[in-house]
């Protein structure tokens, strides 16, 4: 029999009321109803008929029931509810993945608990030691594995600590021997500033010798030259009083005479023989100072620009300023270009290179005239004679070879510098060569006697560039000692110097008129000077890069420097303003100007010749 509850709203006669239902026991469904245990809570008082009033008596158990549980579960915390022991089999056999066993397991739990074969009583909880147990072999797991991963931590912490020991090992020994021999410097030093001290009243002395030689072979070369001028006078006097063919010449008319000469040799020509009679102490040989049957004579002092009047049109012209742009480009080598030379009259110019050969263009259209190749090294610098008919080069292989375009080959060598030849530059007259070196200093060649006439000592490092001021003879040198030397080029002394530049001096030249130097240094700094008060009317700062060659306009009122930034900068002298020719690939090397101004060619690293107009 089963009770059912109907609702109001099914029911007619009441709000609720009971119904019977019989269930056959020849029923189809096998299924065993379990007898449902009474609660002893829960109680109706006997008499008690009204049936709403036990629905709400049930509602008021339920509601008290659950606030007790409430208030119990707010002052005991909640304690592990343990696993079933179905459950637990079930879980277990998921876990090692027995899915057969697992659904045996099933089907025989749930046919008993259908049939009522399984007793509820006896299904117990698994114990709380045994899922602790478990619990704990799981964190053990985890600790094991932490711990392995922790040896192979200190493992290599271990070798990195060892390689580390060795290292400062190491280093404390190397400290150890560099203290040493620090120390040991030190005493070095030491008795090196003693040993010097006791040298420095004999260098005193030596050097109040060698000024006061100085000054005693000035004056021998003015009374020389003084009693050179007396005796041409007085064989002049004899030649007017008496025509007599026994006279014996000077060794200038010596030179005139055709019979004193080599054969195929024109006086003012250049000789074809390549030998070099002088030693690098030729100027400090006494030997050296003997009159040469060969020698030629520096002009007199007292000459005039022959192209001032040129040369003051071109500074009278308006002045509109300076705006150069690229115009044509020629490649000219394969390798680094060091320096440009113009032919006197022509647009014509000269490039040396870094492949030991010089070549010849005819700008602006690019044609390559004439090349030639005899150097043994790196070529530094060139520069035509005035004639504008041979070249002479300078070379990293220490020496000067003067070229002749007629005969196409080297017709004279110069050797006597030590180390590598920086720069030459001819003199007016076309007689005379200067080229400075590594080796701290400047010579002055003669070319009709093809020897050193004197050697320019002063500067205490190397001389970069030497530039003769023109329709002179004077002389201007510039040196990695930071400073520029003026000259005398007939005694070889120097007669002024200029201090100001705080790195090395790469290139310093005059300008057209001669009263001023320009010079730049190795941090680009460049400086105007004036000549006759020995001292800088202007700085330009141009760096930090390192400004390789400066030249003038001829007028004068330009200054072009060639810098490492791979950028031709030109300065108006009168406003200091500095504009950048960016065309160069590589660093610039050389740069100079046509010959009226209109024109700035350059060559650098790149192997290139710009031409800007």
């Amino acid at each position: 029999m089963e009770t059912k509850w109907k609702t109001p709203e099914e029911s007619t006669d009441g709000p609720y009321y009971l119904e019977k239902v019989y269930i056959p026991e020849d029923s189809e469904d096998d299924y065993q109803y379990e007898e449902v245990m009474a609660d002893d809570d829960f109680s109706l008082t006997e008499g008690d008929e009204d049936l709403e009033a036990a629905v709400n008596a049930v509602r008021d158990l339920a509601t008290d029931t659950d606030t007790s549980k409430n208030v119990s579960s707010a002052k005991q915390p909640i304690s592990h509810i343990p696993e079933t022991i179905d459950d637990f089999f079930r879980n277990y056999l998921l876990k090692m993945g027995m899915t057969r066993t697992l659904d045996s397991f099933q089907i025989e739990w749930f046919e008993m608990q259908r049939k009522g074969l399984l007793k509820i009583g006896q299904v117990d909880f698994v114990p709380d030691a045994y899922t602790h147990n478990q619990l704990l072999v799981n964190e053990l797991k985890n600790v094991q594995k932490e711990r392995d991963s922790y040896k192979q931590a200190a493992m290599k912490a271990a070798e990195t600590l060892v390689k580390l020991n060795k290292e400062r090992d190491f280093h404390r020994m190397h400290h150890k021997r560099v203290v040493q021999e620090k120390n040991r410097l030190i005493e070095d030093i030491k008795g090196l500033k003693r040993h010097y001290a006791s040298y420095e009243p004999a260098l005193r002395q030596l050097t109040g010798k060698y000024q006061a030689s100085l000054r005693q072979k000035m004056l021998v070369s003015l009374e020389r030259d003084r009693a050179v001028g007396h005796l041409h006078n007085l064989e002049s006097t004899l030649r007017n009083a008496h025509s007599s063919p026994t006279v014996r010449p000077t060794p200038k008319q010596g030179i005139d005479k055709p019979q004193v000469q080599p054969p195929g040799v024109q006086t003012g020509t250049l000789s074809d023989s390549n030998t070099c009679p002088p030693s690098p102490t030729a100027a400090t040989d006494p030997s050296a100072n003997t009159r040469h049957l060969k020698d030629s004579e520096f002009p007199a002092s007292s000459r005039v620009n022959p192209y001032l009047p040129q040369i003051r049109a071109l500074q009278a012209q308006s002045h509109k300023g300076t705006c150069f742009s690229l115009t044509a480009s020629v490649r000219a080598n394969n390798m680094p270009i060091s320096c440009l030379a113009l032919h006197p009259r022509k647009m014509i110019v000269a490039a040396s290179g870094d492949d030991h050969r010089w070549r010849l263009w005819g700008l602006p259209a690019g044609e390559m005239i004439m090349t030639g190749e005899g150097h043994s090294d790196w070529l530094s610098s060139c520069a035509f004679h005035p004639n504008g008919g041979s070249l002479a080069t300078t070379s990293g292989d220490t020496t000067v070879k003067i070229w002749d375009f007629a005969k196409g080959v080297c017709i004279l060598t110069l050797e006597g510098h030590m180390h590598a030849t920086w720069g030459c530059s001819f003199h007016s007259c076309g007689d005379f060569v200067a080229s400075c070196s590594m080796d701290n200093t400047a010579k002055v060649w003669d070319l009709n006697s093809e020897r050193c006439r004197y050697t320019l000592r002063g500067h205490v490092d190397s001389v970069n560039s030497v530039a003769f001021l023109p329709f002179a003879n004077t002389l201007l040198t510039c040196s990695a000692d930071k400073t520029l030397s003026l000259w005398d080029g007939r005694t070889g002394l120097c007669a002024q110097t200029f201090y100001g530049h705080q790195h090395s001096c790469n290139h310093a030249v005059f300008n057209s008129l001669g009263d001023t130097i320009g010079s730049c240094d190795s941090y680009g700094v460049v400086k105007l000077w004036d000549v006759r008060k020995v001292s800088a009317m202007l700085s330009v700062d141009t760096g930090p890069h390192p400004a390789n060659q400066v030249a003038f306009s001829p007028c004068s009122r330009t200054l072009a420097v060639a810098s490492n930034d791979s950028a031709v900068k030109t300065i108006e002298v009168a406003s200091s303003q500095v504009t950048s020719l960016v065309g160069h690939e590589d660093a610039v090397q050389s740069v100079i100007f046509d010959h009226k101004g209109e024109i700035l060619m350059s060559g650098g690293s790149d192997g290139a010749i710009l031409v800007w107009s």
